[in-house]
């Protein structure tokens, strides 16, 4: 019986892509490099904000990410300022949201963006306390697809991992999910496409946030008649 969805958040939750481009680009531009179509930064988003940092650099032919430090210093300095830059739930999502809190199924978040920020972004969007935990990047988890945050949600709920649902748009979801022992949900309107989630070994691929509730009833449904006939 699934208990506790974690959701990831850039390109699942939230359609960030606009303030990552907002910010990626003043960033790259104050450098003098050039700056991308917004629709690249879905490649480059997903493993972090150091690793989009560095995919930015090598798109600009710096291949040794020499201007890592101050790249990375420029784009927190806007991204801290911005990170809210046209940043909105996905359709669907709140109906999500409210209908597996009506079923008493935690909801949570496992996030690369540092950890302040995540919860900043998750509670601008959704309100405080509206998520029953929010785990971002700091310092002792590493960060996905490395399984630790994931699990240690699971040990905050006091469930075990399988059951929990792990819900991403991308390759980094689906190995992280499926390192920790979760049943895995790749999503296809967020950063990534039906062949990455696939190639990760996503156990589903939805389309739309009301198939992940049609996911639940049936799953919760089969464990609760499979428990009725021991």
């Amino acid at each position: 019986m699934i208990k506790v969805c974690i959701f990831d958040l850039d390109g699942t939750l939230a359609d960030t892509v606009e303030s990552l481009a907002y910010c990626g680009n003043r960033a790259l531009e104050a450098m003098g490099l050039s700056a991308f179509p917004t629709d690249r930064f879905r490649y480059f988003a997903g493993d972090g904000s150091a690793e989009l940092v560095r995919r930015c650099l090598r798109e600009n032919g710096d291949l040794q990410c020499e201007g890592f430090d101050e790249l990375s210093r420029l784009y927190g300095t806007y991204f801290a300022k911005d990170c809210m830059y046209h940043v909105k739930p996905f359709p669907g999502i709140v109906e999500l949201l409210e209908w597996l809190k009506g079923h008493n199924i935690k909801i949570s978040v496992f996030s690369n963006k540092p950890h302040e920020q995540a919860i900043d972004v998750v509670e601008s969007l959704f309100g405080k306390g509206y998520f029953d935990y929010i785990q971002g990047q700091q310092e002792g988890i590493p960060r996905k697809p490395a399984p630790d945050g994931a699990i240690k949600i699971a040990e905050y709920f006091q469930v075990s991992c399988d059951e929990c649902l792990y819900i991403g748009d991308t390759n980094t979801d689906m190995q992280t999910g499926n390192a920790a022992g979760m049943d895995t949900v790749g999503v296809l309107w967020g950063f990534r496409d039906r062949v990455e989630l696939e190639e990760n070994h996503a156990k589903r691929i939805v389309n739309s946030p009301s198939e992940i509730s049609v996911i639940l009833e049936q799953e919760n449904l089969r464990s609760a008649c499979d428990v009725r006939r021991r």
